[in-house]
């Protein structure tokens, strides 16, 4: 089971954004505290664009842009390319924001980082966590699992975590797979955040 502090900051970043489901708000920071800078998108590197496919749109995702992208930019053909890639973009609740990208390379072809071991259950640097927050996480969590090259991590429990505000708890029923190419996902539900000793 992936332990301690990964869990706990994927946890914490789910659970600030346990309103987006029912309700997107990208104002959700007050004016005087914005930054100027958003968080676009995360793009992963994959070795089967439609194994990821399948997986991402199985758990909710909704595709919004695919495309080939060939350089130069006027070639017509992979055979006239000197590089070429299939870049594939899918949203949750917001289209500008927290967008997921896939990248494919077809030409020249790259070769796959080492897959992970089956056994092996922990994060390592260079790891990513992504956390994604669901409405009925039984039936994500059967789609995610019975998707193809998809391995689980940990099937669906509840954990708690300490809230923001230091008085509060924030009960999660935590989950996680291993996506095709092996990113660790965690498919997470929003229990509740109470006071704490209830």
């Amino acid at each position: 089971m992936i332990r301690a502090l990964a869990i706990a900051v994927s946890l914490a970043i789910s659970a600030c954004a346990s309103t987006a489901i029912a309700e997107p708000s990208p104002d959700r920071v007050p004016a005087d505290q914005r930054v100027p800078l958003d968080l676009r998108r995360t793009t992963l590197v994959v070795r089967d664009m439609e194994a990821s496919l399948a997986f991402y749109r199985a758990i909710g995702l909704v595709p919004i842009y695919d495309n080939i992208i060939r350089t130069p930019r006027d070639a017509r053909t992979d055979e006239a390319a000197e590089r070429s890639l299939r870049l594939v973009f899918l949203r949750a609740n917001d289209d500008y924001i927290g967008i997921l990208g896939l990248m494919e390379y077809t030409k020249p072809e790259r070769e796959p980082r080492p897959e992970r071991a089956p056994d092996d259950n922990v994060l390592h640097p260079g790891d990513i966590v992504l956390v994604f927050n669901v409405e009925n996480q039984e039936e994500v969590f059967a789609r995610a699992v019975a998707s193809p090259g998809v391995r689980v991590g940990d099937t669906p429990h509840v954990v708690t975590y300490p809230g923001y505000d230091g008085t509060s708890v924030i009960r999660v029923n935590f989950s996680s797979v291993y996506d095709p190419d092996g990113h660790y996902v965690e498919l997470n539900q929003v229990l509740s955040d109470l006071p704490v000793g209830e």
